[in-house]
């Protein structure tokens, strides 16, 4: 089969899509297919033998000045012009545009690929691509979680109308989705609040949960762990990851386990909410941030901690949970959104939203070598069992061949 994957940016350290886009394309191609993946920038790290065609963009947030990158050609090109005037005014154009320039690349190769899977740009050329290809369309969870979130979050009207400007491409999402005839979810969790948020029509949907490189995330090495050291992963400056909660737990557990660190895997917070928690609370030198990792960086964070926390308040999947079981890390975590389906029994399940819950459980592992043994077994024996990506890969081949067959009718 000849599989093009859509996405619209594609991270290879930060973020879930580039993950998913390497190790599913890699898994599909292990199993014998042709793939290639229809990228804009950032553009992910690919497998050898996996085909990469860079749909460019004006790629304005790794500009060093937004506004110098304008340029009069722009009039020409209704795309770039709508990039760069969407940027400027504090929107998220981004799969807007990816759409309008992927759906002219793929007319011009009508016949190139069998299947088209898109990963999450819910464009508006969606609805037109699919007229011309069987198409199936990922959702790892409706944005709208986010958004809502950011807003209880603001500090005050200007924040919540810099969040209404940049979730405007929701109102696209929200229009296109409900006319996809294929749509795969990551969860379960994710299957419900898509169906519920974008009014997604159930006989559209699948459910396939993502899987985790168990190759990659292997046992961590027990010499190169650090006593009462943390590991979490979130961004800072995302309400969704829950982290404010999880730095607020650490006072009193510094009191019991003077040694204890976090380590964040996820971007450093800006002048924000959580920059001022660290601060009024004295963990400058207590928590640290490490983002744009390789995987072999990632691994050995995981090595280095004794356990880890996931504090979301809400995850369509949950990469960050898998890579720690998969370490072999005893891990607690949160039950918010597909959290649940990952870590199964495998981890200490706590409710979202409270720094208590989150104390407790820590000093709770910390305390019980026999618990974090027990858990650390338990986690990597599940990640073995249901989330190989060679498992995942077989799921996504029923979904595209049922895709292909409707098309032909």
């Amino acid at each position: 089969m000849r599989i093009g994957i859509l996405s619209y940016r594609s991270h290879p350290f930060s973020g879930g899509q580039g993950i998913y886009v390497r190790h599913l394309s890699k898994a599909l191609l292990n199993l014998g297919h042709e793939v290639c993946v229809i990228s804009g920038p950032p553009y992910p790290d690919l497998t050898e033998n996996i085909d990469l065609v860079k749909i460019p963009s004006l790629n304005l947030f790794s500009a060093e000045s937004r506004l110098r990158a304008f340029s009069l050609k722009f009039f020409f090109s209704p795309v770039d012009l709508i990039e760069w005037l969407g940027i400027m005014t504090g929107g998220f154009p981004e799969p807007y545009t990816f759409g309008k320039r992927v759906n002219k690349f793929l007319k011009n190769y009508p016949e190139r690929f069998d299947v088209i899977l898109d990963n999450q740009s819910l464009c508006y050329d969606l609805l037109d691509i699919q007229e011309y290809y069987p198409l199936v369309t990922t959702i790892h969870h409706p944005i709208t979680k986010d958004h809502k979130l950011e807003l209880e979050n603001s500090k005050d009207w200007k924040e919540r109308l810099s969040t209404n400007r940049w979730h405007g491409f929701l109102k696209m999402q929200k229009q296109v989705a409900p006319l996809l005839k294929h749509v795969v979810c990551v969860s379960n969790q994710s299957k419900f609040d898509v169906q519920d948020e974008f009014k997604v029509k159930d006989d559209a949907m699948n459910v396939v949960l993502n899987g985790i490189d168990i190759k990659t995330f292997a046992l961590r090495d027990p010499d190169k762990l650090i006593p009462s050291r943390i590991v979490t992963t979130a961004s800072a400056d995302i309400p969704l990851k829950g982290l404010k909660y999880l730095i607020s737990a650490l006072t009193n557990v510094i009191k019991e386990y003077p040694q204890c660190h976090l380590t964040v895997i996820g971007k450093a917070p800006s002048d924000s909410i959580i920059r001022t928690l660290i601060r009024d609370l004295n963990l400058d030198d207590k928590v640290s941030f490490h983002s744009n990792l390789s995987e072999s960086e990632l691994v050995d964070i995981y090595s280095s901690a004794e356990i880890a926390v996931i504090p979301s308040l809400y995850e369509g999947f949950g990469f960050g949970a898998g890579e720690a079981m998969s370490c072999g890390l005893p891990l607690i975590s949160t039950t918010s959104g597909g959290l649940k389906e990952v870590i199964g029994d495998a981890a200490i399940k706590i409710e979202s939203g409270s720094s208590e819950v989150i104390e407790e459980a820590i000093l709770e592992l910390f305390s019980s070598s026999k618990k974090r043994e027990f858990y650390a077994k338990a986690g990597r024996e599940r990640m073995e069992k249901e989330f190989d990506w060679a498992l995942v890969a077989k799921k996504y081949l029923e979904v595209f061949h049922k895709a292909i067959e409707e098309f032909k009718k």
